[in-house]
Formats: structure tokens, C-alpha cells, sequence
């Protein structure tokens, strides 16, 4: 169901505070996904993430929406243009970042008008494709990015922690 109070807005610097704890938030949920694989939280992600997001806002490459219902920001989305990479055998893309709705607004389409709003931004620019990366463990949303369209590509895999240390030529991890 969509909920008709939402608006979908470019966001300003004005938005800063609230970016920081929408995308402190959203470590805070990638770091219980796998404790390993994503950035811990550490003291104050609030401050560091909105002053990242803060910073991405004056580059003509990049992009964050809020959603604002009656007026509160309840998600954002943050995506930008990325250049061809040898090293990820990909050409120029679009590429989303970042995606967050707080919880009382999931299941109201805002992730999906969020998600729309920056692939119109991006294919306004030409790209080709939109890309993004979810954890394997994110499954409301792997599931809405497929009713979007999206599709799997790529698998990440990690090796770390004692398999790493253990491994060496002619070794195995255990």
C-alpha cells in the first residue's frame, strides 16, 4: 500500500542530522547482518555518516532523497555515477549506496519511490544500468529489489579471522 503523505524531495544541507542517524542506523543493521564483513558502529556514526552524506550533496555525480512524512524524514536513499572500474570488470553505472525507511514507514512503497527517484536521477545522466549491493541476509529487501527489477550478478565472498591467518601455501583453512 502507498501511503499518499509521503514526499519524495532532493535533501539539503538542513538534512544533515537527520542523514546521520537514518545511515548510523543503517550500520547499525548491515554490523547485525555480519559482524565481520560490515564497519562496527564505533562512538558516534550519527555525526560521521551525516557529515558523509552532507558532503555528497554539492557533487554533480552523486545524489541523496529524503522521504518526508507530514513533514519528518523517515528515509533516504543515496546513489551516484560510478566510472568505468577495470578492477570490477564493469562499465559506467549507476550505482545505489544507500537505502533506509525507518520502520514505521516499510511496507507504505517509500523504499520503492526512494529507489525510483534516484533511478530517474541516474538515467536522467545516461547510464546504462543501476546497480546496488545488499547483505545476503537483507531479504525484505533483496525481495523488493527484485519486484523492482533488479537482478543477481555478482556474489561477494570474505574469508577473514582464523581462515585467513590459517591459510598459507599448501594450507587449507579449517
Amino acid at each position: 500500500m502507498s501511503d499518499a503523505r509521503i514526499v519524495i524531495r532532493r535533501a539539503t544541507e538542513r538534512d544533515a542530522p537527520v542523514l546521520g542517524r537514518l545511515g548510523a542506523a543503517l550500520i547499525r543493521v548491515h554490523h547485525e547482518f555480519d559482524r565481520d564483513r560490515f564497519l562496527a558502529p564505533g562512538k558516534n556514526p550519527e555525526e560521521g555518516y551525516g557529515r558523509f552524506l552532507a558532503s555528497q550533496l554539492g557533487s554533480d555525480d552523486t545524489v541523496v532523497f529524503v522521504a518526508e512524512r507530514d513533514g519528518e524524514v523517515v528515509g533516504y536513499v543515496y546513489a551516484g555515477i560510478e566510472p568505468r572500474s577495470w578492477k570490477e570488470l564493469r562499465d559506467v553505472a549507476g550505482f545505489v549506496h544507500d537505502v533506509f525507511v525507518v520502520e514505521s514507514a516499510r511496507g507504505t512503497g517509500t523504499g520503492e519511490r526512494l529507489l525510483e527517484a534516484a533511478a530517474e536521477w541516474l538515467i536522467a545522466r545516461g547510464v546504462p544500468r543501476v546497480m546496488l549491493w545488499t547483505a545476503e541476509k537483507n531479504v525484505p529487501a533483496q525481495r523488493l529489489f527484485a519486484r523492482l527489477g533488479f537482478r543477481r550478478t555478482m556474489v561477494e565472498m570474505t574469508r577473514e579471522g582464523e581462515a585467513l591467518r590459517d591459510a598459507g601455501p599448501g594450507r587449507r583453512p579449517s
